[in-house]
């Protein structure tokens, strides 16, 4: 009888250390997740392989926009390329984020996009290395950038070529400009200038 009293004794101990353990797991998963977050939670690589912080860019506007070499709307990066000299020394950062998602529109690699912006539209923004923005394989700024529960603000789909993503000082996504609108629209001028 005794025996059965301290197994029993035992199994309970255990048990309700496992149910405490569980506990302090799941509180802090659900904090985790209720946490918003920042751009400035990612390292990505660039397009020269080098590891890029976001975290470096605090206190600075952003634009992100997945880039394609082979699009109707690849003459953006033109404006794209004359709104950062603009800008950037007022704190504006457009970082490109070549992509192969749609109707396979950048299929080179990353040299040879490196090559092809720098020849053919003077790129001087950061450039990254080629990612995913859709589907399985969407890289994780862009799961970021379009799931609501991550960025605070909206749900949304990267609907094609040079959508674009812009993100407060306080790394925070603010809008979400469609591919068509060009760089240099009033909407995303009056957004930098403010």
């Amino acid at each position: 009888m005794k025996k059965l009293i301290l197994t029993s004794l035992f199994v309970l101990a255990l048990t309700s250390g496992y149910a405490q353990k569980n506990r302090t797991a799941m509180a802090s998963v659900a904090t985790k997740t209720t946490e918003k977050m920042t751009i400035y939670q990612f390292k990505v690589t660039d397009i020269s392989g080098e590891i890029f912080d976001f975290s470096t860019l605090k206190g600075k506007k952003i634009m992100i926009v997945n880039t394609a070499s082979k699009c109707g709307l690849t003459p953006q990066y033109k404006e794209l390329e004359a709104l950062y000299e603009k800008f950037k020394a007022t704190g504006f950062v457009i970082i490109g984020f070549p992509a192969n998602n749609f109707a396979k529109q950048e299929p080179g690699t990353d040299k040879e996009i490196s090559g092809f912006c720098t020849k053919n539209y003077g790129v001087t923004f950061p450039m990254m290395s080629k990612i995913s923005v859709k589907g399985d394989d969407m890289a994780k700024i862009y799961q970021f950038l379009t799931q609501k529960e991550k960025n605070g603000l909206q749900d949304s789909e990267v609907e094609w070529n040079f959508q674009k993503y812009l993100i407060n000082e306080k790394g925070e996504l603010e809008k979400v400009i469609a591919p068509r609108t060009t760089p240099m629209s009033d909407e995303i001028v009056k957004w930098i200038a403010n």
